[in-house]
């Protein structure tokens, strides 16, 4: 699984079961990906 962030948003590749994982473990921290991306670049670098 490999996630690339991009000044605009986020890409996810993987397999399908990857990412809804992942977006499940990023849906309790955050209510909106729109939330998630704007703390990525407040933080300056990539989420683990």
């Amino acid at each position: 699984m490999k996630i690339y962030v991009h000044e605009q948003g986020i890409t996810l590749t993987g397999k399908s079961w990857e990412i809804r994982r992942l977006l499940r473990q990023y849906s309790k921290k955050h209510v909106f990906v729109k939330d998630w991306i704007e703390t990525i670049h407040q933080q300056g670098h990539r989420p683990d």
